[in-house]
Parts: C-alpha cells; structure tokens; sequence
C-alpha cells in the first residue's frame, strides 16, 4: 500500500487556490499539474507499507492529533522547488506557525516510534501544484511574478491516505483537539 500522511484543505479553498493559479498552468506545458481534488499538504511520505502498519499507525496519529489543536492554514506565496531557475516542483506556500510545527513533530515522534523514521529535511509547509517534466523555469518565474493565493483553510484532521491507480483515498482521520 502506497501511504501519506495528509492535511486534506476544504474544497471550496482548493477550488479557489487551483482558480488563482490558472495562470501558472497556462504558462507551464511541460509541468504535471496536481488535479484540484488532490490538493493537500503532506505531513509525510510513507511510501510503500504492509496492510498490517494501518491499524498501528492509525492509533498512533490518533494519540499524536490529540495533542494538537484543530488550526487554520494561511496559505500565500507561489513557489518552486529549489527555485524557479531549476523548478523541479511548484508550489503554494504556507505561512509559519507553530501550531503546524508542533503537529508535524507529534506525527514524526508518532512514525518514528513505529520504525518508520524522521525525515532527514526542515518542514517545508506546502500544496503541490505541479511537478516539473523539462522547463527553464523562465515562462513559469513571469507567470508567478506577484502571483499570491490569499486563502485560510480549517484543518481538522490529520488523514492516512493511500494513493492507488491514481486516486487519493482517506484510510483514517485523526481528529484534532477543538
């Protein structure tokens, strides 16, 4: 089972986000853009894992998500990976908090107690737009000259997905504290 750890954001801000960055599609053919319904910010990659790691980790999310306060993501900034002279990956920006911050180390505590390791790179808070195929990174540095998402997303839960033939699908949502 291919596996993530996921902060899915409401639809309407994920439509609203994917209508913002029209302009980025446009001016990048060669990039894979991320369909809007697959928006979403990623805690962790798992990778693939035994069917059997759901029931553990689920629990665990569970205990780790408890900690944590429900929390609003502000997102803003357009972005690439490393840069836009060599996109490699494009993306919407998160702004800094620290209610995010302890989450993400909750969760990394919570995979790391189940063998599954601590991502070895900081905590960049992003959503995906799209992966870079081949582009200078000219067109699509123009494109997000100024370029801002201006929206506020509700986050409720931490989600284990599993990505299979293309679709996302929640395995189990750890609620967070109201």
């Amino acid at each position: 089972m291919r596996l993530f750890l996921a902060l899915n954001i409401e639809p309407e801000v994920r439509k609203r986000c994917y209508a913002a960055t029209q302009l980025l599609r446009a001016a990048g053919p060669d990039v894979r853009w991320v369909d809007e319904t697959k928006l979403h910010l990623t805690l962790k990659f798992l990778g693939e894992q035994p069917e059997s790691l759901v029931a553990p980790l689920s629990a665990a999310l569970d205990a780790a998500a408890g900690q944590s306060r429900e929390l609003d993501l502000v997102f803003g900034a357009i972005g690439a990976f490393p840069n836009f002279r060599r996109p490699r990956v494009v993306w919407i920006g998160v702004a800094p908090d620290p209610k995010l911050e302890l989450l993400h180390h909750d969760v990394e505590v919570a995979c790391d107690a189940l063998g599954l390791g601590v991502e070895g790179r900081p905590f960049r808070p992003h959503l995906t737009l799209g992966r870079v195929e081949k582009d200078d990174g000219r067109a699509l540095r123009e494109a997000a000259r100024g370029l801002k998402v201006r929206e506020v997303s509700g986050v409720r839960s931490v989600d284990l997905m599993l990505s299979a033939g293309g679709q996302y699908r929640v395995l189990h949502a750890a609620a967070l504290r109201r």
